[in-house]
């Protein structure tokens, strides 16, 4: 999936940069992006990829943090350790703001 969204986007920027229609395909297009963009189905599938990787990045660390144990320096160590500590306070449940600036919809 991520390559194909690679793909389209650079498929619309060669189209954008390589177009001779002019000024006005370009804000068609740009008007077009922005609506999909707004597109409150989009949004949604959005926050649910975002909300989706923050779930797996929690295992992946857990799981990451169990196999490695005392191998890694101890700056690392440490902040893995207040990551840790910084989510069992929130609780496995409760749903705030994080620190990436996405919300919780």
């Amino acid at each position: 999936m991520r390559y194909r969204l690679t793909f389209v986007a650079g498929l619309a920027l060669g189209y954008v940069l390589g177009t001779r229609a002019g000024r006005e395909q370009y804000e068609k297009l740009k008007k077009a992006a922005r609506d999909a963009a707004q597109n409150p189905a989009v949004r949604n599938t959005a926050e649910s990829a975002a909300q989706q990787t923050r779930q797996y990045a929690g295992k992946a660390l857990h799981s990451v943090g169990e196999k490695v144990g005392d191998r890694v320096p101890a700056s690392v160590a440490g902040r893995v350790r207040s990551l840790r500590e910084q989510r069992e306070q929130r609780g496995a449940g409760a749903m705030e703001d994080d620190d990436w600036g996405t919300s919780n919809t």
